[in-house]
């Protein structure tokens, strides 16, 4: 099997082997989230919403989506209505208005009716050096002169420049695939976060993109050598306090489960290491 990787998986790791342990290896999941299933929802009715004529891509209708859009999702993935049924704190009322809110937001930043994407929900993929790269991207644009915008929802607020290297990894990552698959760097990379209404756009160059290319090469082999050797050691930050795992973290007084006997041949398994998610927040 050709080794692959997503830029969630590689973040996880970059972040701490442990967590990228704990979602590959353990198969730990945290706990539901409403705010999961609420950004879920919202990517669908970004998406669907471009399946209408452009005079008719209206806040209206977007709202309109938000129902049949959460039930088809709920037939397909009947574990995010318990997102919410579980959530003692929330009304089903509430919860459809939160998402409502950032769907409105978004045609404060952006009119689709003057925007034709060339894809949506885009699966991407390359090789480099025995190595599959993939994932998917939000939307993409391209201009008439053949510039790509790659462009990604966010249903957080924009985060702190000490935070925001993760969001900015997972795009840059985009961007390389892209280069690899069609041989051009995208114009501009557009990360659009719902939360509070903020645009940040950046514009990669092959200096940027070869550098992440490494980057992401040095990441797969350090994943190699911890499949090898067993050490998943923790890597303490910040992004700690947000951790759905610190309980089961040594550096936090935890004790992690005991390692699976094929841990090694599951952590190197494309399929795992690989796995890319349709609208990945």
């Amino acid at each position: 099997m050709v080794p692959a990787l997503s830029p969630s998986r590689a973040a996880d790791f970059k972040q701490c082997p442990l967590l990228f342990r704990f979602r590959t290896i353990d198969k730990l999941d945290g706990p539901p989230s409403p705010a999961a299933a609420r950004g879920t929802l919202v990517h669908e009715v970004l998406e669907h919403l471009f399946e209408l004529p452009a005079a008719e891509r209206t806040p209206e209708a977007a709202l309109a989506l938000l129902e049949p859009r959460w039930a088809s999702l709920v037939e397909e993935r009947p574990e995010l209505a318990t997102m919410i049924e579980d959530d003692e704190s929330l009304t089903e009322d509430g919860w459809f208005a939160a998402a409502g809110a950032l769907v409105e937001r978004w045609f404060t930043l952006e009119n689709p009716q003057w925007l034709e994407p060339a894809e949506r929900e885009l699966y991407v993929e390359t090789e480099v050096d025995g190595l599959t790269l993939r994932g998917y991207v939000d939307r993409l644009d391209i201009a008439p002169d053949g510039a790509m915008r790659v462009v990604d929802y966010k249903t957080g607020k924009s985060p702190r420049e000490a935070f925001e290297g993760k969001a900015l990894f997972q795009m840059k990552f985009y961007a390389l695939v892209l280069w690899r698959q069609r041989g051009e760097i995208p114009r501009q990379l557009q990360l659009v976060y719902l939360g509070n209404g903020e645009i940040v756009r950046y514009e990669p160059d092959e200096h940027d993109l070869l550098g992440l290319e490494r980057n992401v090469k040095a990441v797969w082999q350090a994943i190699v050598r911890a499949s090898e050797t067993g050490d998943w050691r923790p890597r303490t930050s910040r992004l700690c306090d947000w951790c759905d795992f610190k309980e089961l973290c040594p550096e936090w007084g935890g004790t992690p489960p005991p390692l699976p006997a094929d841990a090694g041949r599951l952590v190197l398994d494309p399929r795992v290491t690989g796995e890319a998610l349709v609208g990945d927040d």
